[in-house]
C-alpha cells in the first residue's frame, strides 16, 4: 500500500499599503497565520487567504485598494474557498459598506483589531461576514505573534492613535484616540528583538513624542534613555514626530546617546503661518525654525525629512511662497510633498477657496526641482566619506546591495566575492552622490581571487 500523498500547506498572501504602524501590522497578520500553519507566498494565486491592508491617508491609496480587491474578485471567482479580507485604515474608515461594495469580500477588520484575526477566520469559517472594527479597550498584542519578516529592522509600536484632530487628516478616526503603551513592555519588546538579532530599532506612532506613561509621569524623552542604553541596540530611530511635541529634553537626546541615529522626519506641511492655522497644526514657522536649530545645535550631523502639502484649501500664491522659502532655508535632507487630498470626515473640504488641480499641480513641481539640486548638493558632502551601512537587501543591479547609512541615507554598492548578509554592518567609502542614494565601494570586502 503506497503511502498517502503529503497534504499540500496552505498559503497566505498579505498585500501592504501606507506607512511603517501598517508594515508592523501586517507582520502582526503573519505571525497570526504562521500559528494557524498557514506559510507565506509572494504569488496570490498560490494563496488560501489574502489580506489587504490598506491606507486611506490619501484619496488614491483608496481607490488603489478597492480596484485592487476588484482583481481579486477573479481569484476569487476561480477559488470559493479563497478567504478575502479587507484590513487597515480603509477597513476601519468604510466598515460594513465595503461588504456591500464587494461581495466576494470575506470579512472587514480594522486597526484597532489586529490582533483579533483568527478569531475573525474562524467566524468566516462559521458563515458569518464579520466586521471588526472601532477601538476596544484593551487591545490584543502578542510580541510573540509577530512575523519579523525584515532581518535589519525590529519595528515597536510606542502609541496608537491619534488627538491632534489636524484638519486634513483621517487618522483619528482610522487610528482611534491616543493610547501609549507602558514603558516596561516597550523595554521588554525591544530586548525581545535585541535577542532575536535586531541591530536597528525603530519606535513608532502617528505622533511618537506624545508618548506618555500611562498614569504615570514619564514622558518620551525618559523612554528613549531607557531604550538607548538597552545593550544590543546599535541604531535607534523613531518616527513620526509632532512639532509641537518636542521638549528640551527630547532634543538633548540627540547628544546623550550615541546610538541614536542623526536623522530624524519631522513634518512641517506648510512654511505659511496662515495655512498652518487652517491645518490646526498648533505651531508656527518661526516656531519650527527654532526646533530645528535646537536640533542641529545638539547634532550638528543630523539629517532631517519632512512632509508637505500644496494646494491646501485657500492656500495662495503668498503661502506657497513662504513654504519655497522654508525649503530653501532649512534643506531637508529629503521630503514627501503631496497635493492635498480631500479625506470624509474631516473639516478642510468645509473650507472656503478650493486650489485647483492645475495650481496646485504646478506648485507640486516646483517644490520637487526646488529640492532635488538641494538634496544633491547635501549628498555630495559625503562623498569621500566613510560611512558604516546596514545593508538591506540586494540591488537592481546584479552583483549589487544597498543599505542605509545612520543619517538614513540609501547607498548602492558592490558586493564583491562575499556579500554582506541583511542586517550586518559594512564600511564603505562613498565614491559618488545622486539625488537620492549614494554609489560606494566596500573596504571590509576581502580582496577577489584572482584569474587563473
Amino acid at each position: 500500500m503506497s503511502a498517502p500523498e503529503p497534504a499540500t500547506p496552505r498559503r497566505f498572501f498579505v498585500e501592504t499599503w501606507g506607512c511603517q504602524m501598517n508594515e508592523l501590522d501586517s507582520q502582526r497578520f503573519a505571525g497570526q497565520l504562521m500559528q494557524q500553519g498557514l506559510l507565506p507566498t509572494r504569488h496570490p494565486r498560490e494563496a488560501d487567504v489574502i489580506l489587504l491592508n490598506s491606507c486611506s491617508v490619501r484619496d488614491k491609496a483608496e481607490q488603489k485598494v478597492f480596484s485592487r480587491l476588484g482583481q481579486y474578485r477573479l481569484l476569487k471567482a476561480e477559488r470559493p474557498d479563497l478567504l478575502l479580507g479587507l484590513c487597515g485604515c480603509v477597513a476601519e474608515q468604510v466598515g460594513r459598506r465595503a461588504l456591500r461594495r464587494v461581495p466576494e469580500l470575506d470579512f472587514v477588520l480594522g486597526t484597532a483589531r489586529v490582533g483579533e484575526l483568527a478569531a475573525v477566520i474562524a467566524r468566516r469559517r462559521r458563515g458569518e461576514r464579520p466586521v471588526a472594527t472601532g477601538f476596544s479597550d484593551p487591545r490584543h498584542y502578542e510580541i510573540d505573534a509577530i512575523s519579523r519578516d525584515g532581518t535589519y529592522k525590529g519595528m515597536v509600536t510606542l502609541i496608537e492613535g491619534c488627538d491632534k484632530h489636524c484638519t486634513f487628516c483621517i487618522v483619528p478616526r482610522t487610528r482611534g484616540p491616543e493610547r501609549s503603551r507602558p514603558l516596561r513592555e516597550v523595554v521588554r519588546e525591544v530586548r525581545h528583538l535585541v535577542d532575536y538579532g535586531f541591530r536597528e530599532i525603530e519606535l513608532l506612532g502617528q505622533t511618537v513624542n506624545h508618548w506618555r506613561e500611562p498614569g504615570g509621569t514619564q514622558d518620551f524623552a525618559d523612554l528613549l534613555d531607557a531604550v538607548a542604553r538597552i545593550e544590543g541596540v546599535e541604531r535607534l530611530r523613531f518616527v513620526t514626530s509632532y512639532p509641537r511635541d518636542f521638549t528640551s529634553r527630547m532634543v538633548a537626546r540627540f547628544a546623550r546617546h550615541a546610538n541614536l541615529c542623526p536623522y530624524l522626519h519631522l513634518p512641517v506641511q506648510s512654511g505659511s503661518d496662515r495655512v498652518l492655522r487652517l491645518m490646526g497644526r498648533g505651531y508656527t514657522a518661526a516656531s519650527y525654525r527654532d526646533l530645528v536649530a535646537e536640533l542641529r545645535a545638539a547634532r550638528p550631523d543630523i539629517a532631517l525629512s519632512t512632509d508637505l502639502i500644496v494646494g491646501f484649501p485657500g492656500e495662495t500664491e503668498e503661502d506657497f511662497r513662504a513654504t519655497v522659502e522654508l525649503v530653501r532655508e532649512i534643506r531637508f535632507g529629503s521630503f514627501f510633498a503631496f497635493k492635498y487630498s480631500p479625506r470624509p470626515g474631516t473639516a478642510a473640504p468645509r473650507l472656503p477657496d478650493p486650489v485647483d488641480d492645475e495650481t496646485a499641480d504646478r506648485r507640486l513641481q516646483e517644490l520637487f526641482q526646488i529640492q532635488e539640486p538641494i538634496q544633491l548638493e547635501l549628498n555630495g558632502r559625503l562623498v569621500a566619506s566613510e560611512q558604516d551601512v546596514l545593508v538591506t537587501g540586494w540591488g537592481r543591479e546584479p552583483g549589487t546591495q544597498h543599505g542605509r547609512t545612520r543619517c538614513h541615507r540609501v547607498v548602492h554598492f558592490a558586493a564583491g566575492d562575499t556579500p554582506t548578509r541583511p542586517g550586518d554592518t559594512t564600511r564603505v567609502r562613498v565614491e559618488k552622490a545622486l539625488p537620492h542614494s549614494l554609489i560606494a565601494r566596500r573596504l571590509d570586502a576581502p580582496p577577489q581571487a584572482s584569474a587563473q
